[in-house]
């Protein structure tokens, strides 16, 4: 599947789909902005280069505009924690500081280019550091969340055939309870103050190492990340990236979901496992020369989130649905943001209410992002689009999105179907190279000439597109196909509910039905649950079609969720139907 895309192949890629957008607020930056440079590959006046590496095609090129004096002074990474610590970092240091550890890499570790690497920190700089130097030395990444268990990571070292993990000292005793299982695994890289046998200690290496070091040369299509990625069966998948799929599709793409200029700053509170974290507070920033902005937040904390958007000038907020939910259970007023302009929500769809309890205390509109582990964004709403309640906005340039059937064929608007993306005659830059080592799920993964979500959802006239559910997330309950987001937005909009998940549960009249599970807020919880069961009941009725009420209500503390703020909804449903 060859990246490298042909001028005349660019054209028709558009031609399949005109881009119908109107995109406002982006003035034009520096001529010798990064993002202008590649303008006339954007407009098809010049091919895509056939090599291409995100560190010195980007990043040091950044780093000699800084140097010259045409860029904002503002660092390009700024890190706090929460507890006084706080790193800063240009271009040139970032260059400085990741060519000592790319030779900590390839001197030390002995790592070659085309090898792997697995990289589970949390959200501390060595995270960007690592993966900046990965990228100098053609070392392939693969990112992981700090909550793997011992067998998530032997898993994950044995399917990826890793000859490296980076990891801290806390999970250091789980990577030792498997790696005599893992026989190509041939160094082990801790991030720590301490010291532990068998481990190479990452700080004391790379601070004793040269900064001299020349970034390798790749082709575009040459692999760069991998992400385990879950599907509904099975165990995870690992969806590889190219340099072309993930670095160089920002600069190939109109600017859309970010809209950002060298002198704003952005924050993304996703898990650094999670392939938004490599997309919103890595990649697409980068390309603009913005700062990128981190806060350790080991526990997501609401206040934590509002005092920090309240002391640090961040223009720009990226957060899972689940960050709103809680942000608006706070009293808004007695916070004012020091810069926040634009906010964005991706992993899920948001509920209606939610965002119009964010806009009324804050004036500022969440602006909805879907995208996949396998291609990124896929829809948005971008700056100066109309925003529509329940919609997460139109296809992302380069991405031609229709409503299919099961045939592959394209529905009309306001036909509910599942959500693809053209991957024929050409593949698109932004697509994931390859399930790999599993040609067979990287061939389900099409129809026709379709790469298929697995989600649900339809396109209105204007060519808004609404999520419905996962395909495996729909009810049919008595016939009638019920999509869970629809209840749920029904549901929190009553003010006894603060966080809510709807599933199927078994019925011996109906086949199944819905079944809301609900966190209460606090001020209902001594409310009688009988009587409140039913008042949501007839809240849904009187909010939506009355066959989509939840007849089963089961009130929880908390619902399980991923390490990206998505709630499981697989789990709930496994339990109800007796498969756990």
């Amino acid at each position: 599947m060859k990246l490298l895309l042909k001028l005349q192949n660019l054209k028709l890629l558009w031609t399949l789909k005109p881009p119908n957008r109107t995109f406002h607020g982006h003035p034009r930056l520096l001529s010798s902005d990064i993002y202008s440079q590649y303008e006339s590959i954007r407009q098809g006046k010049q091919e895509i280069p056939k090599y291409f590496n995100f560190a010195s095609d980007v990043l040091d090129k950044w780093s000699e505009i800084e140097k010259a004096g045409k860029r904002p002074s503002n660092p390009a990474f700024w890190w706090v924690n929460g507890e006084g610590e706080e790193v800063k970092w240009s271009f040139e240091e970032l260059g400085f500081l990741s060519r000592k550890v790319a030779n900590v890499l390839t001197k030390e570790c002995g790592l070659q280019k085309g090898d792997r690497l697995i990289l589970i920190l949390p959200r501390i700089p060595e995270w960007w550091l690592v993966k900046v130097a990965c990228m100098r030395a053609g070392i392939v990444i693969i990112p992981g969340t700090s909550q793997l268990s011992a067998k998530d990571i032997l898993y994950r070292l044995q399917a990826s055939k890793a000859a490296c993990i980076v990891t801290t000292d806390k999970l250091a005793p789980a990577v030792d309870s498997v790696a005599s299982q893992c026989q190509l695994l041939k160094t082990k890289l801790m991030v720590s103050k301490g010291s532990r046998e068998g481990w190479l200690n990452f700080t004391e290496l790379y601070q004793n190492q040269s900064a001299d070091h020349s970034c390798i040369k790749t082709r575009i299509q040459d692999p760069m990340m991998i992400f385990f990625t879950s599907g509904t069966t099975g165990s995870p998948k690992m969806t590889q990236h190219s340099q072309g799929s993930l670095g160089f599709r920002p600069l190939l793409s109109e600017r859309y979901w970010l809209d950002l200029t060298p002198s704003q700053m952005i924050w993304n509170t996703a898990d650094t496992g999670w392939i938004l974290t490599s997309i919103a507070s890595f990649f697409d920033p980068w390309v603009f020369g913005s700062c990128i902005f981190i806060h350790n937040l080991p526990q997501t904390d609401s206040k934590v989130v509002l005092n920090t958007l309240c002391r640090f000038p961040i223009d720009a907020l990226v957060g899972a649905p689940t960050l709103f939910r809680m942000l608006v259970q706070n009293d808004l007023s007695k916070y004012k943001f020091m810069s926040l302009k634009h906010c964005m929500s991706g992993g899920e769809p948001l509920n209606p209410e939610v965002m119009e309890q964010w806009k009324s205390h804050t004036g500022l509109d969440i602006h909805e992002v879907y995208g996949q582990t396998e291609m990124g964004v896929i829809c948005s709403v971008s700056k100066g689009m109309k925003i529509k309640p329940g919609s997460m906005g139109k296809a992302a340039p380069l991405y031609d999105v229709q409503i299919v059937d099961k045939n592959a064929n394209i529905l009309p608007p306001g036909q509910q179907g599942e959500i693809a993306i053209r991957s024929k005659p050409i593949r698109p830059l932004g697509f994931f190279s390859e399930y790999l080592d599993n040609p067979k799920k990287t061939a389900e993964s099409e129809r026709g000439d379709f790469y298929v979500t697995g989600d649900r959802g339809t396109m209105d006239e204007e060519g808004y597109f609404q999520f419905i559910g996962r395909d495996d997330d729909i009810i049919i309950s008595s016939g009638y196909r019920i999509g869970p987001f629809e209840v749920e937005s029904a549901l929190i909009e009553h003010p006894a509910v603060v966080e809510t998940a709807v599933v199927s549960s078994p019925d011996p009249l109906r086949g199944e039905v819905v079944k809301a599970f609900v966190v209460l807020s606090p001020t209902f919880s001594a409310t009688d649950l009988k009587s409140l069961t039913r008042d949501l009941q007839d809240h849904v009725k009187k909010t939506t079609a009355p066959y989509k009420y939840p007849r089963k209500v089961e009130f929880v503390k908390e619902l399980p969720k991923t390490v990206t703020g998505k709630i499981k909804r697989n789990e709930l449903r496994d339990k109800e139907w007796g498969r756990i």
